[in-house]
Formats: C-alpha cells, sequence, structure tokens
C-alpha cells in the first residue's frame, strides 16, 4: 500500500476544501488534541491535520503524522508576511531553506544554531519543490483570476502575483513592525518572508528523514505597511491558493 502524503496547516480555511474533498469516507483520528483526517485525495492517500499556530504545535503534529501514519512525506502550508522588498500581498514562497528567527542560544552556541544539532538552517526537499513551484505557477496562471475575482484582487492589492523560492523564517512572533522587520532582514538578509511554523515542521523531518515541502501564501507585509483584515483575506483568498495549489500538487507528485 502507497505511504500517506501529510498534509497540515495552522488555519482551518487552509484545509477546508481538502477535507471537504475527503468526504464522508475520510476517517478521524484524535490523537494529542488534534484530528487526524485519513482518506484519499485525487485518489492518493493522504492524512489531513490542523496542527494550530506557532512552532510547538506544528511539530508536534509533524512528529505524529510521521510516527503513527507513516506518511512518505509531509507538506506544510499557510499564510506568511513578506520581507523582502520583493514579496508582496498575493504572492507564494516556497521555502528552500528555514531559518528560526527568534532561536537564540548565546553563548552555548551560536545565533539561529539548534543546539546539539550543529545547523540553523534545515533544507526541504528539492523534488517536492519542483513540483510544488510547477503547481503553484499553474494555479497563478491559470485558476487564480477565475477563482478569486477581480474586485477582490483589487481590494487586497493583488495584481500580477510571482512565485518566490528561497529562505523562510519562523519564529512564535507575529512581526508587524516596521523596526522589527527591519532587524530581522539585518540579522537574516536572505528572508524572503516570514511566518510560525515552517522551521519547526523541517526540523523534525530532517531529524527523521521524512521529505517535506512547505508553501506559503503572503497576506501581508510584515512591516505592517499596508495593514491587511487577515480574516478576510484567509477567507477570500488564501483558502483558494491552497486548495488549488495542494489540489494538483497532490496529483502530481
Amino acid at each position: 500500500m502507497t505511504a500517506p502524503i501529510g498534509i497540515l496547516a495552522a488555519l482551518h480555511d487552509e484545509i477546508a476544501d481538502l477535507l471537504a474533498r475527503m468526504g464522508p469516507g475520510a476517517q478521524r483520528r484524535t490523537l494529542g488534541m488534534r484530528d487526524y483526517y485519513v482518506g484519499a485525495l485525487s485518489g492518493r492517500p493522504c492524512v489531513v491535520v490542523l496542527a494550530r499556530v506557532g512552532k510547538v504545535a506544528a511539530a508536534a503534529t509533524a512528529v505524529t503524522l510521521i510516527r503513527e501514519f507513516d506518511v512518505s512525506c509531509v507538506l506544510f502550508a499557510g499564510l506568511a508576511g513578506g520581507i523582502a522588498n520583493e514579496v508582496r500581498v498575493g504572492d507564494v514562497v516556497i521555502a528552500e531553506t528555514l531559518v528560526q528567527h527568534d532561536l537564540d542560544a548565546r553563548p552555548l552556541f551560536p545565533r539561529h544554531e539548534v543546539p546539539l544539532l550543529g545547523r540553523s538552517r534545515f533544507a526541504t526537499d528539492a523534488g517536492l519543490n519542483e513540483v510544488l513551484a510547477r503547481c503553484a505557477t499553474d494555479f497563478l496562471d491559470k485558476d487564480l483570476a477565475r477563482q478569486v475575482s477581480t474586485v477582490t484582487r483589487e481590494r487586497f492589492g493583488i495584481m500580477r502575483p510571482t512565485l518566490h523560492r528561497g529562505e523562510i523564517a519562523s519564529g512564535d512572533q507575529f512581526i508587524g513592525s516596521a523596526e522589527v522587520a527591519r532587524r530581522l532582514t539585518e540579522d537574516l538578509p536572505a528572508t524572503l518572508c516570514v511566518e510560525m511554523e515552517g522551521a519547526a515542521v523541517a526540523q523534525i523531518c530532517h531529524e527523521y528523514g521524512v521529505p517535506c515541502a512547505v508553501l506559503r501564501t503572503v497576506s501581508d507585509r510584515a512591516d505592517g505597511a499596508a495593514p491587511v483584515d487577515f480574516k478576510a483575506f484567509l477567507h477570500e483568498v488564501a483558502s483558494f491558493y491552497s486548495a488549488g495549489i495542494i489540489g494538483r500538487f497532490i496529483s502530481a507528485v
């Protein structure tokens, strides 16, 4: 039997469409106060779960996916705040490496380095990233304008969304200040966007030897320069991104 794909997200809207597609035949297992839905998407065995917000929640969920469900790979999808100048609202970022921007065990270990692992950055799987990039590009080119109305895209300033690939920084902190964003950029100049879970998932997958990928939709600029109605963006825009890109990914991987 083919090992399932593990899919997790921090917020319900990011997996709601996937759960609906799995239908009533999906089996639910509750472990560690989380509901894991076991079923099929596009004919592929999958386990879909709401991890909740933050690095601890994401790490605990990733461990369970690996140990209890023996997933073949792990995909985390969710929102992020743009940090790099070229990253705008509505863009998609695929992580090639991830780092914890708030990890600082100095003077015992260098800043950002995970104690006793001897590294600060964790790479995602190159093969999965290639598939994910094709799926994201196809969604942006072919489906976005059809699924998200012009009025909605104009309201959020989404005109020509772009795919980016590179480094994502994670931390248990919502970045919404220009000064904090500036310091983060100085400390980690390669950072494209910031979020609160991806690096923890990547670390767990590294330790267990399981391929992983991290997909982010940019919901705002992390400097707070142009505030966005987060809940509205999640429901009216990001949910379509997640469903469209992940749906293609499952069929292609």
